[in-house]
């Protein structure tokens, strides 16, 4: 196969892979063992956590919600909010250290109180087998406080609830200095009678967070079961509700920065479920051991529950010291993980170094340069060659035009005479596209980098560049909508991608020239969208190849203009 049509195919295949992963890549699911099987939730053991029958009240904005009920304040270092003692529900949470818009000063504002137009709780309880009439808190419960009234890393709250049969029902809740809410739940039985319990913990959430759905990014329900990880779009879950049975893992519900998790207590076999109806989605689990409960005594559960910024520090320290399986996947780092995280921690460390994220992902840029350079002296000396060699492929061309074996004959002459292998200038491009996916993803996914400047008009990295050409880059007011706007780090990218196109042999056929001078405009089009973060590294990486590149020629004497 000649060269030109092996580059063709590798670009055109590097393009179809962004564009799939950007607009058609499904979310990984991991399908779990047989012992593991999904099923229907229809044994009869335990009972399920699903309940629609509470009719909603007309909805109030969310402050109204929040003054007109009793409450506990929460605080910590990292979220401010209270806990209803309607329910004894964990539903207004605030991010104290993110703010909504880039210098903004409105704070992150993450669950809702229920009946809210956002609601989005979490909720805790027990529930009793089918054929157990006993009087159980239910969401509109009110619950008393038991001494302390504001929850505090050193300050844990006690709520109490006397079902008035004979049952007390006690919540102790503890929180961390980041993101961990304890739930220690006891029933202590004062009645004559025994009674099966089954302690559940659930998440409600109303409607689906605003904004572009990319396929590269999963939102939406995920849960680690056994070893294997499960992700669930919100659309999957409205057409068919999903559950299964474990003995370890967690689950919740991800936005691309913020989570909330749920983890069962350790050695407790649970079925889960992930659940959609109108317009309200449930993560929930109930054990499905029963606790007896006997005349003077009491039973307990605890739950671990996760309010959470998805920092990458916080989320493994919780991963490792808690001993949760797989927390980290929380995150999601996608297909290239063992190269995705390592390169999160480079980064993160030369941020930290420099005190800039821009400058950050320009240092792993030239790192990564750095560490293929070997291959990419071998690639481009190819390229070179086979430049140099362009005349001659050529004449051949037009000397053999109606004898294509002839053609092919002499070309595998040439390139043995000339000792030039017309595949090996590629090989190295094709190692190094999973390191540019790792990238592309590890700087769309982390916290880390919103709302991080660079330096100039650049004020966010994890947003698109706020220029466009077709305003002048701002000299001109007026507003270009949001398809025109292509900003100045997208045109340059797409300037240094044609100059570098300029140094490599230029296809005989002139179809083929036309697609490869077509491909700096299609990507400047379609990076302009994307993370300004990703549009810096990708540019800098072609600076960073065209130096070598024409460093190279020269050595050979190549024309390179």
């Amino acid at each position: 196969m000649e060269f030109k049509n092996v580059l063709l195919a590798i670009i055109l295949s590097t393009m179809v892979l962004i564009v799939w992963a950007v607009f058609f890549e499904a979310p990984i699911v991991d399908q779990t063992n047989s012992n593991n099987e999904i099923t229907k939730m229809e044994e009869k053991n335990s009972p399920s956590v699903d309940d629609d029958s509470k009719k909603v009240e007309s909805e109030i904005t969310r402050d109204e919600i929040v003054n007109k009920t009793k409450r506990i304040k929460i605080e910590n270092e990292n979220i401010k909010g209270s806990i209803s003692l309607e329910g004894a529900i964990i539903d207004d949470i605030i991010f104290k250290n993110y703010n909504e818009e880039l210098n903004g000063k409105d704070k992150v504002v993450f669950l809702s109180p229920k009946n809210s137009s956002r609601e989005y709780f979490v909720e805790s309880g027990w529930a009793a087998s089918g054929d157990e009439k006993v009087k159980l808190p239910l969401l509109d419960t009110i619950w008393e406080v038991k001494g302390n009234n504001t929850l505090t890393p050193n300050n844990p709250v006690t709520l109490e609830w006397n079902n008035g049969n004979g049952l007390i029902f006690t919540k102790k809740i503890e929180i961390d200095n980041k993101f961990l809410f304890k739930i220690t739940q006891n029933i202590k039985n004062k009645s004559n009678k025994a009674y099966q319990f089954y302690p559940y913990a659930q998440i409600t959430r109303r409607g689906i967070p605003e904004g572009m759905k990319i396929y590269i990014l999963h939102e939406g329900f995920l849960g680690v079961f056994g070893d294997e990880l499960q992700e669930k779009d919100y659309d999957d879950i409205e057409k068919e509700k999903f559950s299964i049975n474990s003995s370890k893992g967690w689950l919740g519900i991800t936005d691309k920065y913020w989570l909330t998790a749920i983890v069962p207590e350790k050695g407790k076999e649970f079925k889960a479920e992930f659940v959609a109806k109108n317009q309200k989605y449930r993560a929930n689990y109930i054990i499905k051991e029963a606790k007896i409960l006997n005349p003077g005594n009491s039973i307990s559960n605890s739950i671990n529950t996760f309010v959470a910024a998805k920092e990458v520090a916080v989320i493994d320290n919780y991963a490792e010291t808690l001993g949760i399986e797989k927390f980290d996947l929380t995150i999601d780092w996608g297909w290239f993980y063992f190269f995705t995280k390592p390169l999160f921690f480079v980064i993160d460390y030369f941020f930290k170094l420099t005190g800039n994220f821009g400058w950050a992902i320009v240092i792993i840029t030239a790192l990564v340069r750095l560490i293929f350079f070997p291959l990419a002296n071998y690639s481009f000396k190819s390229m070179a060659k086979m430049k140099i060699l362009q005349p001659e492929i050529i004449r051949l061309k037009e000397l053999h035009k109606d004898d294509k074996v002839k053609l092919q004959q002499d070309m595998m002459a040439l390139y043995k005479r000339e000792k030039v292998n017309p595949i090996s200038g590629c090989l190295p491009v094709l190692i190094q596209i999973p390191f540019f996916f790792a990238i592309y993803k590890m700087l769309y996914v982390t916290l880390e980098m919103r709302h991080q400047p660079f330096f100039g008009w650049i004020k966010d990295l994890s947003e698109r560049d706020p220029t466009s050409i077709f305003n002048l880059f701002g000299l001109i007011p007026w507003d270009p909508p949001t398809f025109l706007m292509i900003g100045a780090w997208p045109i340059l990218m797409g300037l240094s991608m044609w100059v570098q196109q300029k140094l490599n042999p230029t296809p005989p056929d002139p179809i083929q020239a036309k697609i490869f001078m077509f491909f700096p405009i299609f990507l400047t089009i379609i990076l302009a969208p994307f993370p300004s973060g990703l549009v810096v590294y990708w540019t800098v990486n072609n600076i960073l190849t065209i130096a070598q590149q024409w460093v190279i020629m020269r050595g050979t004497k190549v024309k390179t203009v």
